[in-house]
This record gives structure tokens, C-alpha cells and sequence, in this order.
């Protein structure tokens, strides 16, 4: 795929963010496959066309989701290759304006930094074009990886939840991380006063 920064909804240095589409389930599911050891046991991402087409169907089409595909994109044999993936899941709006992330980096794109530079350039849609005002990232105690990913982007440990999602057919327990958007004027003004003009 040529280097067309044309065709990211957002693009940073080396990576950039795309909507998810079904002709991505060849290249997502065999990247899947190849990253489990990797994501076991915090993360169960699709591994079969009918898993991908059920998964990306719900990203493209419920509006209380965005769903993105991390591409690296500075050239060479890795241009266009899906490197992971940043989803905001839950989005509530009104004066909560908020949502949950899901997110995962493939094998042979861990530990280069490409899912920080893709949690950047989502943090910033999500507060700019999206126009959300807070992220949650529930993770689970022992995921070290991933709470440092959340960290370095500036998220804060809000608190810990016993039991709280159905992972791998178990109530795990998770800690909450979030994040807010950096205040400007335009969004310290209260909810309810924006309401009634």
C-alpha cells in the first residue's frame, strides 16, 4: 500500500488512525493469531473472519463507538501493516461526554512505541473532533504493560473495582484510569450553562 497520509483520519510521525473496514479481516485476524502469547490473558481480539466480522461490524456501525486500526506509515516494507488498534467503546453524551477505551498492540509492533504515538493521536481526537470530555481505561492489576502505556499518556488511577468485567470465564478485577480534556475556556464553561443558550 503506497504511503498516503490521505487515507488516516489522524497521523503522527510513524503511525496513523483508520476506521476499521471489513477487507481488513485477512490482516487483523492473522496478526491476532500470530500476538497470542502476547495478549493472553488481558486481551481476546478476533481471530477468524466470522470473530472480525462480527467485531468491526459493531465499530462501523453503533454510534456509541469508534473504533481505529494503528497503521505505520513512514515507508518501506511495514508501510500500511495494522500495528494495533484504539477503540472508544460506551460513548455517553450529554454533560457526561464520555467513553471507555480498548486498545492492543500486535506482536511485532510491541514495544517500539507505536501504541503511544496511536493513544496520542486518539487522545487528541477524542477531545478535539469528538468532543468528549473524559476516557476510562480499566485494566486489570497485573497488566503492567498496559497500565504504563496509560500512564505515560497522562492518565490518573481514579480507584479499583472487584468483579468488574467477564474476561476469559472469570470476574476479573480492574483499576480505573482516566483521563480529562485539557481545560480551555470554551470547555471550563459548565454544562448546563452551554445547555440553556
Amino acid at each position: 500500500m503506497p504511503d498516503d497520509p490521505g487515507r488516516f483520519l489522524t497521523a503522527g510521525p510513524r503511525v496513523g488512525l483508520r476506521p476499521f473496514s471489513p477487507d481488513d479481516a485477512e490482516e487483523f485476524t492473522a496478526r491476532a493469531r500470530e500476538s497470542r502469547e502476547l495478549h493472553r490473558p488481558w486481551l481476546f481480539p478476533p481471530c477468524t473472519p466470522e470473530a472480525y466480522a462480527a467485531y468491526a461490524g459493531v465499530l462501523i456501525e453503533d454510534p456509541a463507538r469508534a473504533g481505529f486500526l494503528v497503521c505505520e506509515h513512514a515507508g518501506g516494507e511495514a508501510d500500511g501493516r495494522i500495528a494495533g488498534f484504539v477503540n472508544i467503546n460506551n460513548i455517553v453524551r450529554g454533560a457526561f461526554r464520555s467513553g471507555a477505551l480498548g486498545y492492543g498492540a500486535f506482536a511485532h509492533a510491541a514495544g517500539r512505541g507505536l501504541l503511544t504515538e496511536a493513544l496520542g493521536l486518539l487522545l487528541a481526537y477524542a477531545f478535539g473532533p469528538l468532543e468528549l470530555h473524559r476516557l476510562e481505561a480499566n485494566i486489570q492489576p497485573g497488566n503492567t504493560a498496559s497500565r504504563a502505556l496509560v500512564r505515560r499518556a497522562g492518565f490518573r488511577l481514579e480507584g479499583f473495582s472487584p468483579a468488574m468485567l467477564f474476561i476469559d470465564g472469570a470476574w476479573r478485577d480492574h483499576e480505573r484510569w482516566a483521563i480529562t480534556a485539557p481545560e480551555t475556556p470554551e470547555t471550563a464553561e459548565a454544562p448546563e450553562a452551554s445547555a440553556r443558550r
